[in-house]
């Protein structure tokens, strides 16, 4: 078994539906690399859900003035796991921040435990996931291709970024994770 905690980050219908407009085009490739994952961390999976505010403070005023379709509650369809990970999902983790490396996330995880990321977007909730949780001390593993962005030069240039941050931050691949993972 794979040491560590995956965190699936923002498996959810807005970013699923490509009508919305924070499709991530390439969400089903995504969501295969988070399935092969998952048996490998049967009784370590987090997923959390990006949800809004019930009233925005500070600059998330802002960003919710540009994007008022978003500002439904937590229990909107938009904010749902898709059908492919609700039933799936023991645990689930809500923040309205991008990053979700919050107290409750960093308590699932054991003392020598990495954090492995998987999910949307890469560019945005997956790469402020991966740095708070660096800065926090815990190794971070970030299976590029079980991850999508908002298109592909910004899912490439997200991963460049956290790349940088070795060896905090791994980026490796759904198969390196498996082949260490064992039969």
């Amino acid at each position: 078994m794979t040491a560590g905690h995956l965190a699936v980050i923002d498996m959810q219908r807005v970013f699923a539906d490509p009508a919305s407009p924070w499709a991530a085009p390439r969400y089903a490739d995504a969501a295969a690399g988070v399935r092969s994952l998952l048996p490998a961390f049967a009784g370590r999976v987090t997923f959390t859900r990006f949800v809004a505010p019930a009233k925005p403070a500070g600059a998330w005023r802002d960003y919710y003035a540009e994007w008022p379709f978003a500002l439904q509650p937590p229990d909107a369809g938009l904010w749902q796991l898709t059908d492919e990970f609700a039933d799936l999902a023991d645990a689930v983790l809500d923040a309205p921040t991008f990053g979700k490396w919050t107290p409750e996330l960093a308590a699932r995880l054991g003392p020598a435990d990495r954090l492995v990321l998987a999910g949307v977007s890469t560019e945005c909730c997956v790469l402020s996931t991966a740095l708070a949780a660096a800065d926090a001390g815990t190794e971070v593993l970030v299976v590029a291709d079980a991850c999508a962005g908002a298109d592909d030069d910004s899912h490439l240039k997200a991963l460049q970024i956290m790349e940088m941050y070795r060896p905090l931050i791994h980026v490796t691949g759904v198969d390196a994770v498996l082949a260490e993972a064992g039969p």
